[in-house]
């Protein structure tokens, strides 16, 4: 039975559940809009026994966390100056990402959109993750305001449907009647919360996955690629090359290329005709290698009955044969569909020749250091199986999404406008540089109303795209 099944059974079952929940305690429930608000003291008790046992230790996480939110703040103007630069000046980077800027982390948000790049996200993920994300961001803002003498007024759980999230109340009066550091202590805690619990749920995501995960194939990500010069091209689909794409390429994948020297190529119409536009000499194509000609996919697990777990093993297996022999190949899809191909080796160099790559993600800087943290324990190039079946699937990439909503919701709650808590954080920054009341609600404001300017003119683009 498909695991959305069991979603949907999962999600049904909480609703229930919830429903009677509500009825249940329907005096206690407060409705505000679509909100509705449970009330509870246990989560008052809970963050002043916290903040009365450990004060010292609380006392110093104040710096690390403010520190934390100047970190976080820098990092989310500089990733959306840099994203915003490439997708207004790139003519294709809307169309490969598909989603809109403003789409909400909604369950299914994978599929809307047909993206393939993000794992599954089901009603079971949104349910859990929103709930553990949602409890330590608040109860940290709550143990920090208690810290500083400032009263929390009451803590509970909001239901918006189905959904759960969590809400402290400390006393708004009080607060601004702190002294400017404190006030960024306790804005900057529930981020804080994030950045701790996102390093717990990368730790927990990379042991699970060393314990239950084995490698059991070999990911290509594209076929074997030549470069030939533009003006070498003799026919393209046939026809004679007269230095314009002239034929109707409108239901053609792939185009057929014929050289000068008679050798043979493909390339996709679209990138062919960005080529011709900007006159490249040199350009890159497909190999009509045996892989492509046989539409080779999926992870490649077994040749010839030999099992394959690692780019050394599948090498060591081509590199076996001779040019000419035909063997059997067997691969397993995402959707762990095993598929059978026979293929029959073409030759390079004097060896055996499959045509199949892998094509090395550069990242650089911050993302870089941490993208090259992830490859050391899952290799791009290396398909896993897990020893759970399903389940250790289900629970790996449960843990994939914890991390990044975590580091997420940590990065873009620090962004400096109105209704983030980095908005209130800017203000006191900049308040406390200047000394000048109205510098700092001006620079709120320019700040507040340059990043909507941005999100539109993000959202611009994307509206010309695709209507």
């Amino acid at each position: 039975m498909s695991f959305i099944v069991y979603d949907l059974i999962f999600l049904a079952a909480f609703i229930l559940t919830l429903v009677i929940f509500l009825y249940s305690n329907k005096k206690r429930i407060q409705r505000q809009g679509l909100l509705y608000l449970y009330r509870t003291n246990i989560g008052v008790k809970i963050i002043d026994k916290t903040a009365k046992k450990y004060p010292g230790l609380l006392g110093f996480l104040q710096y690390v966390s403010v520190t934390c939110g100047y970190i976080l703040m820098g990092a989310i103007i500089w990733v959306l100056a840099k994203f915003t630069y490439f997708y207004l000046q790139s003519p294709t980077l809307a169309k490969e990402l598909k989603a809109p800027i403003l789409l909400p982390l909604v369950p299914y948000v994978d599929r809307l959109f047909g993206n393939n790049i993000l794992p599954p996200f089901y009603f079971t993920y949104w349910i859990l993750i929103i709930a553990i994300i949602a409890i330590p961001h608040e109860f940290a803002h709550g143990i920090f305001a208690r810290l500083n003498k400032i009263k929390v007024r009451s803590t509970g759980f909001g239901f918006l449907g189905p959904f759960l999230a969590a809400f402290v109340e400390p006393d708004d009066k009080q607060m601004e009647k702190l002294k400017k550091f404190p006030q960024l202590s306790i804005l900057s805690a529930g981020t804080f919360a994030n950045i701790i619990f996102g390093i717990l749920s990368a730790l927990l995501l990379w042991g699970f996955f060393a314990a239950a995960f084995t490698p059991a194939g070999v990911l290509f990500n594209s076929y074997s690629v030549s470069a030939i010069n533009l003006s070498d091209i003799k026919t393209i689909e046939g026809a004679p090359f007269l230095g314009s794409l002239s034929l109707d390429s409108t239901n053609i994948t792939l185009l057929k290329i014929n050289t000068i020297d008679n050798k043979e190529f493909l390339i996709p119409p679209s990138v062919l005709e960005d080529d011709i536009k900007i006159n490249q000499s040199s350009i890159i194509v497909y190999d009509n290698s045996p892989a492509l000609k046989a539409k080779l996919s999926g992870a490649i697990i077994e040749l010839d009955g030999e099992k394959i777990t690692s780019v050394e093993d599948l090498g060591n297996a081509i590199h076996s044969h001779n040019p000419g022999d035909s063997v059997e190949i067997k691969t397993i899809s995402k959707t762990e569909e095993i598929k059978f191909y026979n293929i029959t080796f073409d030759e390079k160099d004097g060896k055996a020749f499959l045509g199949i790559g892998v094509i090395p993600i550069e990242r650089k800087g911050f993302s870089g250091w941490i993208y090259s943290i992830i490859t050391k324990v899952k290799e791009p190039s290396v398909y896993y199986q897990s020893s759970l079946d399903n389940l250790g699937i289900f629970i790996y990439d449960l843990l994939w999404w914890l991390v990044l909503i975590n580091f997420s919701v940590a990065l873009f709650n620090m962004i400096p406008m109105g209704m983030f808590d980095g908005g209130r954080f800017f203000y006191l920054t900049v308040l406390g540089l200047t000394g000048s009341k109205k510098i700092a609600e001006t620079a709120f404001k320019i700040s507040t109303w340059a990043i909507l300017l941005i999100v539109f003119l993000l959202m611009f683009k994307w509206l010309l795209i695709f209507f």
